[in-house]
């Protein structure tokens, strides 16, 4: 086994901490226009900075119910250093995380690597399916801090996993736990929104949780309903949205749903406030029982198909 130090940084979106940042944070993401195309390029900014002074009051009531922040980064830092654990008798393994609208930037991160001595960066991903508005803008951040520094790294990706075993097993786990306790649920896979002209132009995120979605009807038995949550700006974004498909299962007479976060892997504003205090109380308003699967957050197994990927990667490299 080789004795190289091989850095692995997992890449997600972030969260403000404190209600406080909540402004900052938007405005670092609608300045992103991988995400949204605020008007011509040099309008991006100044419109990022009046959108996110318009909507962080709403967004920080959003964030006050949950504790007064978003717990993705200190979850961040938990699966990192469950990674670490179990990468430890690979090889000589360094995990940090890189986030894309909050503290810590991959170009605060990326020097310090770099000038320890690390060569050899695994880009791991924590959204499951590919967009070119997440793990895209992400990936394309890292390399362009790495361009900016001198020393020459070489960096392998992992930018999609949405058929990994380890991933399909927990998330299968925990939706029969739930079954086994509530047999005539109706499985409601919500997902993060994304506007309908990136499938259009060929983004495989619609095509990824449709994958997931298989493997997990494969496993458990049962079919469900996929729809989408976390809407925002005025264009045509992917449907149904998750509150439409919750009255259009109050309609046809469903009392019972159990909610799967299906393209979250950790606990955030989207789960904790969006699906656990609105959408519960807007089914539980129609009569219907309402459930939850729990984000895999560190969950031994999940983090050990982290692992399975980054060894993999690491072998058809010949790193290790």
């Amino acid at each position: 086994m080789k004795s190289t130090q091989i850095a692995v940084v997992l890449l997600n979106l972030g969260g403000p901490e404190r209600t406080a940042d909540v402004r900052s944070f938007l405005y670092n993401l609608f300045s992103d226009r991988l995400i949204i195309r605020l008007g011509p390029s040099f309008m991006q900014r100044p419109l990022a900075w009046w959108i996110a002074k318009k909507r962080a009051p709403k967004s920080q009531v959003f964030y006050e119910q949950i504790g007064g922040g978003s717990p993705l980064n200190k979850i961040t830092r938990q699966q990192g250093k469950a990674l670490a654990a179990q990468l430890a008798v690979h090889g000589s393994f360094r995990v940090c995380m890189a986030m894309r609208y909050w503290h810590p930037f991959a170009r605060e991160v990326l020097p310090d690597i770099v000038r320890s001595g690390v060569t050899k960066i695994v880009a791991l991903t924590l959204y499951p399916h590919y967009s070119a508005a997440t793990t895209g803008s992400s990936m394309r951040d890292l390399h362009d801090c790495l361009a900016e520094l001198p020393q020459k790294v070489e960096v392998v990706e992992i930018s999609s996993w949405p058929e990994q075993p380890d991933y399909i097993n927990c998330l299968a786990r925990k939706i029969t736990a739930v079954l086994q306790q509530e047999s005539a649920a109706e499985i409601v896979y919500s997902a993060h929104s994304l506007p309908a002209k990136f499938i259009a132009e060929g983004d495989p995120y619609l095509e990824h949780l449709q994958l997931t979605i298989a493997a997990l009807e494969k496993q458990t038995g049962k079919k469900g309903h996929l729809c989408f949550q976390s809407r925002s700006g005025p264009v045509q974004w992917l449907a149904p949205s998750t509150p439409d498909t919750i009255q259009r299962l109050a309609h046809e007479g469903c009392r019972n749903i159990v909610m799967v976060p299906l393209s979250f892997v950790s606990d955030h504003v989207e789960t904790l406030c969006e699906i656990d205090i609105q959408y519960r109380q807007l089914a539980e308003g129609l009569g219907m029982k309402f459930s939850r699967t729990a984000a895999l957050n560190d969950e031994e197994s999940f983090i050990g198909g982290l692992k399975k990927l980054v060894i993999k990667a690491c072998k058809e490299r010949m790193w290790l």
